[in-house]
């Protein structure tokens, strides 16, 4: 199995040099393509471990891992050069796995690192639940969608609608299609009891910004859009 390490580090040298060490153990390393868009990254790469450090452009690695830690429990390791007891302390409190202080030998870290990997990933792959949709996220465990601090707590007749909506990537779906589609699933409803779950649906994304994100095709069924 090919693991992928995340690295949230701006120092482009010290990237280069983690890069380099850690494909030689046949791990794959990424970055954020943007730091104002870290998590965006994380979920495209949907990483098996994430090294972070704490100083970085704009936003800091707590900041990062409060964001990761919301909607996945894959490995962090805070890399810093930050040498306060509280640094620690308030990374291993937000959810991180260890914190490994600048300057570091290269061994160590990727003993810790191997340790971590096993550890996790001895039981099964943790892989994150998340889809993005319009800058929110959808938590296919919790069944809820969340944007920026905005949660919309969804029934599972709503959450199932959204998600094979979501999932048709702009394409229609039959009003005809979404009932079956229900009954498969024990969800028993029929025509009127569709309508009232979209429009519920609908109004429990509207503190989100998305209620214009579901659309009736008229004569055809509905779909999400992008916005």
């Amino acid at each position: 199995m090919e693991f992928n390490i995340f690295v949230v580090e701006d120092d482009d040298a010290l990237f280069e040099a983690l890069k380099t060490g850690l494909e030689t153990w046949s791990f794959r390393v990424t970055r954020p393509n943007d730091f104002d868009e870290v998590m965006r990254s994380f979920l495209d790469q949907q990483p098996h471990l994430v090294i972070m450090d704490i100083t970085l452009p704009k936003f800091d690695g707590f900041h990062w891992c409060r964001e990761i830690r919301s909607v996945s429990e894959v490995p962090i390791i805070f890399l810093s050069s930050r040498d306060h007891p509280l640094d620690m302390v308030m990374a291993l409190n937000m959810g991180a796995d260890d914190f490994v202080q600048k300057p570091f030998h290269t061994n160590v870290l990727y003993a810790k690192i191997q340790a971590i990997l096993r550890r996790t990933y001895a039981y099964g792959d943790s892989q994150t639940d998340i889809l993005e949709w319009n800058a929110a996220l959808i938590d296919l465990k919790r069944g809820l969608i969340r944007k920026s601090d905005v949660e919309a707590d969804l029934t599972k007749n709503e959450f199932f609608l959204l998600i094979a909506l979501v999932k048709a990537n702009n394409v229609v779906i039959s009003r005809h299609d979404l009932i079956r589609k229900l009954w498969e699933d024990e969800q028993f409803v029929n025509d009127n009891t569709l309508t009232a779950n979209i429009t519920r649906l609908r109004q429990k994304l509207e503190p989100l910004g998305l209620s214009d994100a579901i659309v009736t095709k008229k004569g055809m069924g509905y779909m999400a859009i992008t916005l």
